[in-house]
């Protein structure tokens, strides 16, 4: 069932889930273990990342250093393929993203996904080569997630990048895409950021799922400034929980987020209860978000999804 129809035809709020995948070198079982202790909450859909290859230089043996592109994690239609082996009912919501690929391997990517008969997809642009401080897309590749979701619509509509295939299958993809409530880093402003997403819903995005956020103020005002600007697509607020006190100065700097200064005290006025506090802190932002009529809300688990559940339980048990 695609994600929007989900959205559309549920009669009271849920939650969804968004998990990444270990590390090159693990077997399945840490995939599944990730994953078991959610399905007890029936979870509509799955978000699974993905991430680019990495360039590592490794040393010779007589000094020199030679070059070496890496995939630290598992590829997604493998990780694909084994989630739908333990978890038939479960929609599972595979990330595509721009970085480190050529347009044909992103078409390819998408087209495997359509065998596999994955019905949605979120499209991004992906991060930047680890150890470089903007985005750089490749000679042949995406410069824009707007560029990506348009590949998704013309496959939909059985274009494909080859112009001698003239009869092929449409494929039948429901895509998501990310907003930034506090903006993207990379963007001059918010009204600039804005547009970027606008490019976005107008190439074939149906729905959006936010960036991590820790004051639903940001979020509240950002759907109005989206709604002004005529993006009429669902707003699905992502949220993760703060986990240990090294937390508010890490996601600052690695995401561009704001933490308000009454959970900064919180944490630092009981740095031992962190846990417990990022979990409490959670709770109070998600009754908020359903009492102003959040459709759904998205946790970030990171592969860790016990204090999820501890949120998920409290939030959505009556």
């Amino acid at each position: 069932m695609k994600v929007i129809d989900i959205i559309n035809s549920s009669e009271r709020p849920f939650a969804s889930f968004e998990l990444v995948p270990p590390l090159k070198g693990s077997d399945v079982s840490r995939l599944y273990s990730s994953i078991d202790p959610l399905m007890q909450f029936q979870p509509p859909f799955i978000n699974v990342t993905c991430h680019r290859d990495e360039v590592e230089y490794v040393p010779n043996d007589d000094g020199t250093y030679k070059k070496m592109t890496l995939a630290k994690r598992p590829g997604t239609i493998a990780i694909v393929a084994a989630i739908m082996r333990r978890y038939p009912q479960l929609e599972i919501v595979p990330h595509v993203i721009c970085g480190g690929a050529s347009q044909s391997r992103v078409e390819s990517e998408l087209l495997d996904l359509h065998f596999l008969g994955i019905q949605n997809v979120m499209a991004l642009r992906g991060d930047a080569m680890p150890g470089q401080r903007y985005f750089t897309p490749e000679a042949d590749g995406f410069s824009h997630s707007a560029e990506l979701v348009a590949m998704v619509s013309n496959l939909n509509r059985g274009q494909y990048l080859d112009p001698t295939v003239t009869n092929g299958l449409s494929t039948d993809f429901c895509v998501g895409v990310a907003a930034y409530p506090e903006k993207h880093y990379e963007a001059a402003n918010l009204d600039v950021d804005i547009q970027y997403l606008k490019a976005k819903v107008e190439a074939g995005a149906d729905y959006i799922v936010t960036q991590m956020f820790f004051d639903n103020s940001q979020f509240y005002r950002f759907v109005d400034r989206l709604r002004q600007a005529g993006i009429t697509v669902p707003v699905i607020p992502g949220l993760k929980p703060i986990s240990s006190l090294r937390q508010i100065s890490f996601l600052p700097r690695a995401f561009h987020i704001d933490i308000p200064q009454e959970l900064v005290s919180r944490l630092n006025k009981t740095p031992d209860n962190a846990y417990q506090v990022g979990i409490e802190w959670a709770i109070a932002q998600s009754n908020d978000l359903l009492a102003h009529g959040a459709p759904a809300i998205h946790y970030y688990t990171m592969a860790k999804p016990d204090n999820v559940c501890q949120i998920v339980r409290e939030v959505f048990s009556n």
